[in-house]
């Protein structure tokens, strides 16, 4: 599936809830089933800098493909930062450089986050792309 197709996907699933509440209230459940980091992964080199709370990010190739994996001591950082994670997994880098994840705030998502957790999403992207243009 292409990231454009993924995003319809996740464009449609979140506005079938009415509001931008709703929608950070199931990214938040969703998150409870991500698996935790390991502990080796848990370390300050993966720490993202600037969120109050703590937040850990990894990424890898494996066979052209990038895949990114995060944890955090927050259920809402881990969800915002777990879609991301999430939807940008499996795909090259060149794909994952061709689309932002600007689609994310007609969803209303990002408005019921404090200024904090907007940046960790920023960071998180961030972070991405970096990643992304490395494996380029």
């Amino acid at each position: 599936m292409t990231l454009a197709e993924k995003q319809v996907q996740l464009t449609a699933q979140l506005s079938a809830l009415k509001n931008g509440q709703d929608r950070l209230a199931l990214l938040v459940e969703e998150s409870k089933k991500i698996p935790s980091l390991p502990p080796e992964s848990r370390m300050d080199e993966n720490l993202i800098p600037g969120c109050l709370a703590k937040l850990w990010f990894v990424a890898e190739v494996r066979e052209k493909k990038c895949f990114f994996a995060c944890d955090s001591d927050s259920l809402v950082v881990k969800a915002i930062a777990g879609l991301l994670c999430e939807f940008y997994s499996g795909h090259e880098p060149v794909e994952i450089l061709a689309h932002d994840p600007k689609f994310l705030v007609p969803l209303g998502i990002t408005q019921h986050l404090t200024p904090n957790r907007r940046n960790a999403l920023g960071k998180v992207w961030e972070r991405i792309q970096q990643f992304a243009e490395g494996g380029r």
